[in-house]
């Protein structure tokens, strides 16, 4: 009864009182609440006063509380579609009651709090009549998850497929779609049939699938080196992996123009040493296909690692005793049993090669691909709208294609070797050949990648790397210089305002990709309803969006009526929130099926509800799994250039964004020093976060002989 009185209350506030509309890209600017605005000439504002009526007696009836809080949140949608800055919002309406029809600004606070406050009567109706076992909070906590998918992943998707489907009036033009759709631009093949390039879509398959074959047969080998055999540097390999998390996706990019570009250093030693010709053969595929093999590689070994870890050998021993050889055995029990590890590798890798933007933007000459064509296309000299759309459909098409193509490999066979009982004995050996191949991918993997991170570490202190190595500070003074002045001091560095903004914004993005992920990892473990299948799907499927495709459809979606949000530092947090918080529902899942569901069953026979369950209980034994969250979130957040690129303005600049700008224009020296500062300062992150999260106290008894 309480909740039900204070949501009503609420809805009543937000009607009655709080500014219903925004202004001036300021949520709570809009002056006026919905019923002033209704009799002042928008009186489709007026018919929201009636659910909340009809919610007042229907506590004790589930039905109409349902009906009401149901009839609030669909007139609002409704209205809020139908109506826009500009007239009407669809087509059809324009034609039925004429040009150019009422107008009315983006929703504020009070159309926000309004629409919560529905959601939670809804949620309240559906718990009283049975459903989530009679639990509010339960009940709350799906919907308003559910709300909030649909809200920043699905309708921005459905925003940009409208948008490729429109013409410049805006009516629905399914032949102009197939038009752009069939483009000789997306879909030629020139480049096999009389010398011109190919499609964009093309470059772009065939870019991802070399990346992805390659990163993962690279993995398997740093992967088998590690676990397989006596290497003596494992400890490297293991700062291998953690370096791409921390770097920006462009850095190894920008080294590897400083390395092998016309006037790099490897170029400019073979060209005074042995005469041989500078060119330009790093701009373009090979330059692409080097920079995402050396920045992937190491996810790859993650994923492979942690699956050749699990290969019971038990297993191996068997096969071994039956004498079969050690090429057999690897063959036959060892490859089939990391199936799922080589297709999450590939997958990922993939995905990761097919958005990554700033590498092509930097080192890809006049090789295109689909995250840089609708960069272009939507704020370059192209600007066509309608085409970028399409691209990002495209894009995500491939990206979907590739997951069923991942579950249908494979397919529904039993990989699982760790039981119950003890698992002894040791890892079959490598065969020598396998083994001798695996140092002759390592070694130089290894020495390319020391060369790359070493022109970060020291390219933006000395002059010119590799031409003029004369020790310098000037470039890290033009980023971050701090000086003194009439009114004390202050930073005059360039680099200071997109830092400080990054890390605001970064954040300001932590809490909420940290509980929404978490919550929705318990609901989906801890709870039975209707639709949990859906629910995790689309909780998941913002993974599967490359990150130019988050940017372009939060473009469309939000930058007008009904919720605009563009231009402002809260439509940064969310597309990273969104975009990051599949990762949180994953560690929540690992760490919740860790921990036993009677504990969670001791806390409510006790009385205690729900929501003191899990804070009480869960939550505290789910410390990895936050910290991993709340790093992956924060890291994530601050080197993230693809889905930010066209969201940033000149008062919200990003890190990744100002580098990326300064290595456009030939200022590698302040880009290098920026991202040595960047990946140092990460480091210190990761270090803070993961001692302010601490470990998870399990109380367990201390033997009789300690």
């Amino acid at each position: 009864m309480r909740a039900f009185k204070l949501w009503l209350a609420t809805g009543w506030l937000a009607w009655l009182v709080l500014p219903w509309y925004q202004t001036e890209g300021t949520l709570g600017a809009g002056l006026g609440p919905a019923w002033w605005h209704g009799i002042a000439g928008q009186p489709w504002l007026l018919p929201l006063g009636l659910p909340l009526l009809a919610a007042i007696p229907a506590f004790a009836r589930p039905r109409l509380l349902i009906a009401a809080g149901a009839a609030g949140l669909g007139w609002l949608v409704l209205e809020g579609l139908a109506i826009i800055h500009h007239g009407w919002g669809f087509v059809w309406l324009a034609d039925l009651a004429g040009t150019p029809g009422p107008t009315q600004a983006a929703m504020g606070w009070g159309a926000a709090l309004y629409a919560l406050a529905c959601l939670m009567l809804l949620a309240i109706g559906i718990a009283r009549s049975g459903q989530f076992r009679g639990d509010v909070f339960v009940s709350g906590a799906v919907l308003l998850m559910a709300g909030l998918i649909l809200l920043f992943v699905i309708f921005p998707v459905v925003s940009m497929l409208a948008s490729a489907g429109q013409a410049p009036d805006g009516s629905i033009a399914p032949l102009q779609m197939l038009t752009r759709l069939a483009s000789r631009s997306i879909w030629g093949l020139g480049c096999l049939t009389d010398g011109v390039s190919c499609g964009v879509a093309w470059n772009t398959v065939v870019e991802a699938l070399l990346v992805g074959v390659l990163t993962t047969l690279l993995g398997l080998a740093l992967a088998l080196i590690a676990l397989r055999t006596d290497f003596p540097f494992k400890r490297l390999l293991g700062a291998l992996s953690i370096l791409p998390v921390i770097t920006p996706p462009f850095v190894i990019g920008l080294a590897l123009i400083l390395l092998f570009g016309r006037a790099g250093m490897v170029t400019t030693l073979l060209s005074d040493q042995f005469a041989i010709p500078r060119t330009r053969w790093i701009y373009g595929m090979p330059g692409i296909t080097m920079a995402q093999v050396l920045a992937f590689t190491p996810v790859a070994f993650l994923v492979l690692s942690g699956v050749l870890e699990g290969v019971s050998p038990a297993l191996e021993e068997a096969a071994a005793t039956m004498r079969a050889g050690r090429w057999r055995v690897f063959l036959t029990v060892t490859l089939p049993l990391i199936r799922p590890g080589l297709a999450n590798a590939f997958l990922i890798t993939f995905i990761e090669s097919m958005a990554d933007f700033a590498n092509p933007l930097l080192i890809g000459g006049n090789f295109s691909v689909l995250a840089t064509d609708i960069f272009f296309d939507m704020v370059g000299a192209n600007h066509d709208q309608g085409r970028a759309a399409i691209l990002a459909l495209v894009l995500l098409a491939f990206t979907l294609t590739a997951f069923q193509a991942q579950r249908a490999w494979v397919g529904r066979g039993v990989y699982a070797t760790l039981g119950g009982k003890g698992s002894g004995g040791a890892p079959a050996s490598l065969p020598r050949g396998l083994r001798w191949m695996c140092y002759a991918v390592l070694v130089p993997f290894l020495a390319l990648t020391l060369a790359v991170y070493g022109v970060i570490a020291i390219g933006g202190f000395v002059e010119n790397i590799g031409r003029d190595n004369t020790p310098t500070l000037r470039f890290f003074h033009t980023a971050f210089s701090i000086e003194h002045g009439a009114g004390g001091w202050f930073l005059s560095g360039s680099a200071w305002n997109s830092l400080l903004n990054t890390f605001e914004i970064a954040a300001l993005a932590l809490v909420p990709t940290v509980v929404i992920g978490i919550l929705i990892a318990w609901l989906l473990d801890r709870q039975r309803f209707p639709g949990r299948r859906a629910f995790e799907f689309l909780a998941m499927s913002s993974f599967a969006i490359p990150g130019t495709v988050v940017g372009v459809s939060y473009i469309l979606a939000f930058n007008v009526p009904p919720v605009a949000l563009t231009g402002t530092a809260a439509i940064i947090a969310i597309a990273f929130a969104f975009r990051n918080m599949p990762v949180g529902i994953r560690a929540g899942l690992a760490s919740l099926s860790q921990i036993d569901r009677s504990l969670d069953e001791a806390s409510l026979m006790l009385r205690a509800g729900s929501l003191r369950t899990l804070v009480q209980v869960v939550l505290p034994l789910m410390r990895p799994a936050i910290a991993t969250a709340a790093v992956y979130s924060f890291v994530r957040a601050v080197t993230a250039v693809s889905a930010v690129i066209f969201l940033v303005t000149g008062h919200y600049q990003l890190a990744t964004v100002y580098i990326v700008g300064r290595a456009d224009v030939g200022e590698y020296g302040v880009a290098i020093v920026y991202s040595a500062v960047l990946i140092v300062l990460m480091m210190l992150v990761l270090l803070a976060i993961q001692r302010l999260v601490g470990e998870r106290r399990l109380g367990r008894r201390v033997g009789v002989g300690a």
